[in-house]
């Protein structure tokens, strides 16, 4: 079934589940496709835009179809909509008939031989929006086969140079590189502190290093991955350095949630058989989701298998944050536990306090990285995309701040400083909890 022939509201959907990926020089290979509409690519326009179709191989199942009936268009996520509703309404048969879409160019262009095995030409887009690039196919019966290099970017009206990032991601090699400087920053920091309080830093600690460095080293390639796009359409090799420091990244970042939330290194230097089956179920799942992310990018947004790696993609990153978890609320378990019987209420209490904290900013930074950046996309206008990016960043730093500073190496721990007031008045405070739990 067609593209254009799913109800409004799932293609509505469907779109907003779309990650905005940059936009890049897009190869497509068509092989006797039968399918109505193949949407191709998606990108955002300034009034200065240009698209560019280089086309190959073209042969079509049966031979001599109408070449009017076949061919590229430009639509809009409303115009995409009506033209639906167009279809469904039997008011058109075709959406290269609808007012509502820019026609590229119908396959009748090409010489009246079809042996002609190429078609090249440039479409100036002076309309400033977001638009989907589709083929339709309206030629009844007909498979249609091709290779086509779609090639969009914005001319910088100052100095004439191509932009060959979307619209509202122009400035985002700046602001990657800009959370690049921060991270490194705190890096050396972290070195710092790690020298001046070598007594009384943990593994853990060094371990926090490793994913700052990591964290830094991602940030790095992405600047460098979205600059080359920016520039010349392709990554240059930028982009697997991407993937692997983003992989690791996101591997060592779930297992420090998890060390953290088990109290490994702080309450004790082991870690339990069931909080060890955590970390076997998070970190195979961060390889499965990294993988989905890889395919999601590579294939484009409209690639036949990228919607159910996407599915794939959003489950496995749901397990994982609720994975995560678990190991927190054990931790403010056993301290509520202990906190009632080994007559260390205060310094308990402190702890089970700090724990519930990381708890909360655990499941926020989650929530929004998760679903707010999301909801954020789908309200945000095209052009302040970035805006989304900057936000998501923005949290993630504030994450990584609040557990640095909060698990910090201590030269005197405050937990060893209580006097017998403050051990009256921690018991009573948990014995009131107790009461107002019941």
């Amino acid at each position: 079934m067609g593209f254009l022939r799913f109800p409004p509201l799932v293609i509505a959907a469907v779109s907003l589940l779309v990650a905005l990926t940059s936009a890049e020089i897009h190869f497509t290979e068509i092989r006797s496709d039968p399918r109505d509409n193949i949407p191709l690519d998606e990108f955002g326009f300034t009034h200065s835009g240009r698209l560019h179709l280089n086309l190959t191989k073209i042969s079509f199942s049966p031979p001599e179809p109408d070449l009017s009936r076949i061919g590229f268009f430009l639509c809009t996520p409303d115009s995409w909509i009506h033209v639906v509703e167009q279809l469904q309404s039997g008011k058109i048969h075709c959406p290269l008939d609808s007012p509502a879409v820019k026609p590229v160019f119908t396959f009748n262009h090409l010489k009246p031989t079809t042996t002609t095995p190429a078609y090249d030409t440039v479409f100036n887009v002076t309309d400033a929006n977001q638009f989907a690039l589709v083929f339709a196919n309206c030629a009844d019966g007909i498979k249609v086969s091709f290779n086509v290099i779609s090639v969009m970017y914005n001319l910088n009206p100052k100095n004439n140079r191509r932009d060959y990032l979307s619209a509202g991601k122009s400035n985002l090699p700046s602001i990657y590189f800009l959370f690049f400087l921060i991270y490194l920053s705190l890096s050396g920091i972290w070195i710092y502190t790690l020298h001046r309080r070598k007594s009384s830093a943990y593994r853990i600690h060094y371990f926090m290093l490793a994913v700052l460095l990591l964290k830094a080293l991602n940030l790095l390639c992405e600047t460098e991955d979205k600059s080359y796009i920016k520039r010349s359409g392709t990554p240059h090799g930028w982009d697997v350095l991407f993937y692997i420091f983003s992989f690791l990244k996101g591997i060592t970042l779930f297992t420090l949630i998890v060390l953290i939330g088990t109290g490994w290194s702080f309450l004790k230097p082991y870690l339990q058989d069931k909080e060890k089956k955590v970390l076997m179920i998070v970190i195979p799942l961060q390889v499965i989701a990294n993988l989905a992310q890889v395919v999601i990018d590579e294939t484009g947004p409209f690639g036949q298998d990228s919607y159910t790696w996407r599915q794939v993609f959003l489950l496995v990153d749901i397990i994982c944050c609720c994975a995560v978890l678990f190991p927190i609320i054990w931790s403010i378990k056993k301290l509520r536990e202990a906190a009632m019987t080994d007559g260390k209420a205060a310094v308990n209490l402190m702890k089970l306090t700090l724990f519930r904290q990381y708890y909360v900013v655990v499941i926020c930074y989650i929530y929004f990285t998760r679903v707010g950046v999301y909801l954020l996309e789908m309200i945000t206008s095209y052009k302040y995309m970035w805006t989304s990016v900057f936000l998501a960043e923005l949290a993630t730093l504030a994450f990584y701040v609040f557990t640095g500073y909060n698990f910090r190496p201590k030269m005197h721990n405050p937990y060893f400083a209580i006097d017998d007031e403050e051990e009256e008045a921690a018991v009573e405070a948990l014995k009131l909890e107790d009461e107002f739990e019941l």
